[in-house]
């Protein structure tokens, strides 16, 4: 049976485990399916809970925002999508401020600044394509790592 058919709250923890358990034993994962509204965030932005992470593809990432909490004026070297999942929260980008609510999603091109600021407790997912993006500190660790194996 797979371990992500489960009803029960998950935590960081389960999840970790769950993904740990399921490639340990050769599980090879297909879809797979999160209820996101179930999902704990505890600690607000400072505990974002990675979804998925695959090197060349995408990270997907749930952040809960407590009230008057925010994700500061900055950019990713991915292009990043961000869904409302539940709440309201306002984003701003260059000239630009939207007040948003569940449903509603953004795109940003790399290097685009922009900030997320929530009135009251907010869910947000975040999907980064491709993982790590080009200048990204993980790519740039790949790419010392394949000059020094040419060199």
């Amino acid at each position: 049976p797979s371990p992500y058919r489960s009803t029960t709250m998950l935590t960081r923890a389960s999840l970790a485990a769950a993904c740990v358990a399921a490639c340990a034993c050769g599980y090879r994962l297909r879809m797979r399916h999160w209820k996101l509204n179930e999902i704990e965030t505890p600690d607000g932005s400072r505990s974002p809970v990675v979804l998925h992470s695959l090197e060349g593809e995408s990270r997907v990432v749930l952040i809960g925002l407590d009230p008057g909490q925010e994700l500061g004026e900055h950019q990713v070297k991915e292009s990043a999508f961000l869904l409302v999942v539940d709440g309201r929260v306002r984003v701003e980008a260059g000239d630009e401020t939207i007040d948003a609510g569940a449903g509603e999603l953004f795109r940003f091109d790399p290097d685009e600044r922009h900030s997320v600021t929530a009135a009251g407790r907010a869910r947000l997912m975040l999907l980064l394509a491709p993982w790590p993006g080009e200048g990204h500190y993980r790519g740039d660790e790949q790419s010392r790592a394949g000059a020094s194996a040419s060199s």
